[in-house]
């Protein structure tokens, strides 16, 4: 496991799935902070490790949506200033708002 508690198998398929912010599709950067990589639990719950819930998104975006359901962030102001929506965002974002919203 890496030290967000990923299994390294997991790590390695979402690094190699996600090279853009799954949101807001921003090319990750490692020199500017806004643009890192960092972890994202698409479901808000660290106990969920599976592909299907792990992904890679901006810093920016990751503070954003901080610990807020994704269907409630989607509708905030920092995701309609940034054409966020269900229609724009990555295709493992669109199969978990298939898979889990009523």
């Amino acid at each position: 496991m890496n030290k967000w508690g990923i299994p390294i198998v997991i790590e390695i398929l979402v690094r190699e799935r996600d090279k853009e912010c799954v949101y807001c599709h921003t090319p990750f950067s490692i020199s500017e902070r806004k643009r890192k990589a960092s972890w994202e639990h698409i479901i808000n719950d660290i106990r969920i490790t599976s592909a299907d819930n792990i992904a890679l998104c901006c810093v920016s975006c990751n503070a954003s949506k901080g610990n807020k359901p994704l269907a409630v962030w989607l509708g905030s102001k920092y995701c309609a200033s940034k054409n966020i929506n269900a229609n724009t965002v990555a295709q493992i974002v669109k199969d978990h708002l298939r898979k889990y919203s009523p």
